[in-house]
């Protein structure tokens, strides 16, 4: 597939290679433990100027569209509940398309700042409708960790960014696990006292 758009992941990780904590229920989506993985970007809000603020004000700029799993959006397994639009409210943080990975359709969703479409035939159509809609733009694959493994495996990343925060995890989901042997060059790491950040470009073979 030719495509003018990179396509990127920014996702953070525990020191043991885990984006989510156990036990990852409606009421926690995130696993027990999980939203330890993001207190450096809460922190990173609140105005000061430190290396993870810049961090996250780079992160979105310049992304034309999103690829994101079923359980990033939520909603349960199964049949849409139409009820269900995503974990964020009425505003989400995606101010571009996004294009939801699941075995079962549903019309796209409008919401504020972009429109969720539901992909049914795989991750390639879902990433030709992304780069389609971003155009020269990069698409971000969001999350979570089922369907970066996947893009990763099917060689379609180009630049993976890990936020890489110093807790254990112990149990969860793990985010490169059965991948294959991509190879990886990191070529920007920053560093701050509540997150390391190494931005990892693939190498193509």
């Amino acid at each position: 597939m030719s495509r003018m758009s990179a396509v990127t992941c920014q996702i953070s990780v525990s020191l043991d290679g885990y984006v989510a904590g156990p036990n990852q229920s409606m009421k926690d989506p995130i696993g027990e433990g999980g939203m330890r993985l993001h207190e450096w970007a809460f922190g990173a809000g609140s105005g000061e100027p430190t290396p993870d603020a810049a961090i996250v004000d780079e992160l979105m700029r310049g992304v034309g569209a999103y690829v994101m799993g079923r359980k990033m959006f939520g909603g349960g397994d199964g049949p849409w509940d139409a009820t269900w639009t995503g974990w964020w409210g009425d505003e989400p943080p995606y101010h571009a398309p996004v294009y939801v990975l699941t075995h079962h359709p549903r019309e796209p969703l409008a919401m504020e700042g972009g429109t969720f479409h539901f992909v049914t035939d795989g991750i390639e159509s879902a990433l030709e409708q992304a780069c389609a809609a971003a155009g020269d733009q990069d698409v971000a694959i969001a999350g979570g960790a089922s369907a970066v493994r996947q893009y990763v495996a099917a060689g379609l990343l180009d630049e993976l960014y890990l936020h890489v925060v110093p807790i254990v995890l112990g149990a969860g989901e793990r985010l490169l696990e059965d991948v294959g042997d991509p190879r990886l060059e990191p070529v920007e790491v920053t560093a701050s006292p509540a997150v390391t950040h190494v931005r990892y470009r693939v190498v193509r073979a």
